[in-house]
C-alpha cells in the first residue's frame, strides 16, 4: 500500500491548470523528487498534500484513507520551507521542540525528543543559540529536526536548498539524504535543480505544465527518458540528424576519434576547453552543419586543434526526436 497517493488530482487558478489529473504514488520510506522549471506545478503539489492548496478534482489518499478533508495540522506532515521558517526569538532547541509543544507534550519527553534531534543534526553544542547566530547550513538543519521531530508520516520539502551556496547546498542535501534513510521517513522533496534530484531521490518525477512528464529511478529518467523534455531538461544533449531521423545524443555519449576511423561521421573542430579530468570538444557535422558537444576523459596525448578534420562516433543514442 502506498503511503501517500495522489490520483488524478487537478488544481486550476482561473483558466490555468497548474495540476492536471496529476498521479503519483510513494511507497513508505521512499524518498520522491519533483523536478522540474518554475511554474510546473511541483511546488502545488506539495502544498496540495500538506492541505493548503484545495484541489478541484481527484483524490489524495493517505495510508488507504481520503485526506483532503482533514485539515493541515491534523495531518501529521513534516514540513521543511525554503527560507527555513525557523522562529528568531526561539532557541534552536525551543524552534525543534515547537511543534511538540504544540502538541502538548510531556515536558521531560520533549527535552529528550530535542536532545535526540540535536544529535542526529549533529548540532548538541548549538541548542542554546537563536537562529541569527547560526549558518545557512545550520539553520536549515534545524529546520529538518523541527520537522524530523514530531515523527511525521510524510516530510515535504520545498526547495530546502536553494537559499544556500553550492559548496554547503551539497553537504546538506547529502544530510538529508542520510537522515531520511536513518529515519526511514517517507519523503517527498521539490526542486528545480536536476543535480539534486539524481543525486537523493529513490524516484523522480519530472513534470512540465501541470503534467508528469515521467516517474522513474534516476537513472532510468537520465539514461531512458521517454519525451524529448525529459532528455533536454535533464543533463545535455546534442541534436544530429542520422540518415534522415534527427536525434538526441548525450555529450558523453559522443566522441571525437580520428577522421579516418571506419563508421564515424565527418565534421570539423570548432572549439575545444579543458576542465581538469574531462575536456569537451565542439565540432561543426558535416552531415547537417549541426554542432555537437563531445565530453571526455582528458588522456595526455589527445589534442585538436581549430578547424582540425575529425571523425565523430555516438556510442548510445538517447532516442529519436518526435
Amino acid at each position: 500500500m502506498s503511503q501517500l497517493e495522489f490520483a488524478h488530482v487537478t488544481k486550476k487558478y482561473g483558466d490555468l491548470e497548474a495540476l492536471s489529473a496529476f498521479t503519483l504514488s510513494i511507497q513508505k520510506g521512499e524518498l520522491i523528487s519533483i523536478l522540474g522549471p518554475s511554474g510546473c506545478g511541483k511546488t502545488t503539489a506539495l502544498r496540495v498534500a500538506a492541505g493548503f492548496e484545495k484541489f478541484d478534482a481527484g483524490r489524495l489518499i493517505m495510508n488507504g484513507h481520503n485526506i483532503e478533508p482533514v485539515p493541515p495540522q491534523k495531518r501529521n506532515m513534516g514540513m521543511v520551507f525554503q527560507s527555513y521558517s525557523l522562529f528568531p526569538h526561539l532557541t534552536v532547541a525551543e524552534n525543534i521542540g515547537f511543534g511538540l509543544s504544540i502538541r502538548k507534550m510531556e515536558k521531560k519527553k520533549r527535552v529528550s525528543v530535542v536532545s535526540d534531534m540535536l544529535d542526529l543534526v549533529r548540532l548538541v553544542d548549538v541548542g542554546h543559540r537563536y537562529p541569527h547566530q547560526l549558518s545557512g547550513g545550520q539553520q536549515q538543519r534545524v529546520a529538518l529536526a523541527r520537522a524530523l521531530a514530531i515523527e511525521p508520516t510524510v516530510l515535504l520539502l520545498d526547495e530546502p536548498l536553494s537559499a544556500l551556496d553550492a559548496k554547503v547546498r551539497v553537504e546538506v542535501r547529502e544530510e538529508i539524504r542520510s537522515l531520511q534513510k536513518r529515519t526511514g521517513t517517507t519523503t517527498l522533496f521539490v526542486t528545480h535543480d536536476q543535480d539534486e534530484a539524481l543525486t537523493i531521490s529513490d524516484r523522480v518525477c519530472v513534470m512540465s505544465n501541470g503534467v508528469i512528464q515521467q516517474v522513474g529511478t534516476p537513472q532510468e529518467v537520465y539514461d531512458n527518458p521517454s519525451t524529448d523534455f525529459v532528455a533536454t531538461f535533464i543533463g545535455e544533449t546534442n541534436s544530429v540528424t542520422i540518415a534522415g531521423n534527427e536525434v538526441l545524443v548525450r555529450p558523453e555519449h559522443t566522441r571525437v576519434v580520428s577522421d579516418a576511423e571506419p563508421d564515424s561521421y565527418r565534421g570539423i573542430v570548432q572549439n575545444f576547453s579543458f576542465a581538469g579530468p574531462l575536456k569537451t570538444v565542439v565540432v561543426r557535422m558535416s552531415v547537417d552543419e549541426s554542432l555537437v558537444r563531445a565530453t571526455m576523459t582528458n588522456t595526455v596525448g589527445t589534442e585538436w586543434t581549430m578547424g582540425q578534420e575529425v571523425g565523430i562516433v555516438f556510442d548510445h543514442i538517447l532516442r529519436p526526436t518526435t
